[in-house]
């Protein structure tokens, strides 16, 4: 029940790192590098794969899109920090929170289809080579993207519904630099359940099958690839996966720390680190990775280079 005494929230205060003066500087520079880091690096790749006839196959297009939703999380993130740096403002308002739990919500869960389609792209190409052509078909992958991105815009929409049902007396204070919704639903003053309901379901319905789907990708992967005679094939096939295992322990293993490992709603706020990794952090390294290690992108990127 809301509270007849008190006033209905028009901002969230959101903590963020330190108060330090000297530490903000650090902190400014350092975030603003990661994110002209992040934004060049993933308009990169997306210009590389549109560009490059060697690129254009399902496991870049998916990456591709990938590096799209890597731009759109981090816009939605490190901006707002770098201002609350700046400025030294730590308020947000209500429609400003709302509005980056839906976008956040949206790519958030896109990522994790993205990640479950690209893992499922590897097992068939590695387990199922023969008939790679036949079910990666431009078709399937343009159906497989499309439904990542529905699946993100429903538990967009089902998280923008959760928060508009909580009432929040006068300005409350999260130790964490973005609209955390779990956060939210800890701080609210009326009835949470629904809330709680629409989270857990969230997390059960679209976050674990996509992990699953991931795991028991890389579970057959691994099991075809030992069971390869020669040095060279295992280290071919390994290294069709190598880059995209990175990304997926990078970024899976932040949102298990985050939100599956049990522990009292109010210590969430020493997870900041945690939630550094994943919103700010993995989006930057994922375009470096896939680069540095991949030897089809260093050869599109030498032929381009070359046509220049």
């Amino acid at each position: 029940m809301s509270g007849s005494n008190c006033t209905g929230a028009t901002e969230f205060i959101l903590v963020g790192f330190t108060e330090d003066p000297a530490s903000q500087v650090t902190f400014f520079l350092l975030f603003l590098l990661i994110y002209l880091v992040t934004i060049l690096g993933n308009l990169a790749m997306i210009t590389l794969i549109r560009a490059s006839p060697l690129l254009h196959s399902p496991m870049y297009y998916f990456l591709g899109n990938l590096a799209f939703v890597n731009l759109c999380t981090s816009t939605i993130i490190t901006p707002r920090i770098l201002g609350g740096i700046l400025l030294a403002k730590k308020g947000m308002a209500y429609a400003g929170c709302m509005a980056q739990v839906f976008t956040f919500g949206l790519f958030v869960v896109t990522e994790c289809f993205l990640l479950a389609t690209m893992a499922y792209d590897r097992y068939v190409a590695v387990c199922h080579p023969l008939l790679y052509a036949l079910v990666m078909s431009p078709e399937r992958c343009s159906r497989l993207v499309t439904g990542s991105y529905l699946l993100g815009l429903t538990n967009g929409v089902g998280q923008t519904i959760s928060m508009s049902s909580l009432f929040f007396c006068g300005s409350s204070t999260m130790d964490v630099f973005f609209c955390d919704i779990s956060l939210l639903i800890s701080l609210s003053t009326s009835d949470t359940t629904l809330s709680l309901v629409i989270l857990r379901a969230s997390s059960s319905l679209l976050g674990v099958p996509s992990m699953l789907v991931v795991l028991v990708s890389y579970v057959a992967i691994i099991s075809t690839i030992l069971n390869i005679s020669s040095a060279e094939g295992k280290c071919k096939a390994f290294s069709t996966c190598a880059s995209h295992l990175a990304t997926v322990s990078t970024f899976y293993g932040a949102l298990i720390f985050m939100y599956l490992i049990p522990r009292p709603d109010t210590s969430r706020g020493g997870d900041k680190w945690a939630a550094v990794l994943y919103t700010v952090v993995t989006p930057m390294l994922n375009p470096l990775i896939y680069s540095l290690r991949n030897r089809e992108v260093k050869e599109a990127w030498r032929r381009l280079r070359k046509i220049k």
